[in-house]
């Protein structure tokens, strides 16, 4: 990877400003726009003893409100799993030669 990016020549962040307030006022240097949509939010419903389970702890970490608690708890978990994930998959590519 390193000797690729020897051949491509790398902008200075004040080249890149001055390319862009260059082409600020030119309708052909810009793309096309496009729209993003925020993801739309979703409910979770959980069992009562669960949820009494988890307003427990939320209290006990000083969380202001369950639902940050649970987020909170959830993305450490979901970077737990990817990072397991990431893991196996560069052992997995390792073990087969690539």
């Amino acid at each position: 990877m390193g000797h690729m990016k020897s051949k491509r020549r790398v902008m200075a962040e004040e080249e890149i400003d001055q390319k862009v307030i260059s082409q600020a006022n030119d309708e052909s240097a810009w793309e096309s726009p496009f729209k993003v949509r925020k993801p739309k939010p979703t409910s979770v419903s959980l069992p009562s003893e669960l949820a009494s389970r988890a307003a427990f702890f939320a209290r006990l970490h000083r969380e202001v409100s369950l639902d940050n608690w649970l987020k909170r708890i959830i993305q450490e978990r979901l970077d737990i799993e990817e990072a397991a994930f990431s893991g196996l998959k560069r052992e997995l590519l390792t073990k087969n030669g690539r």
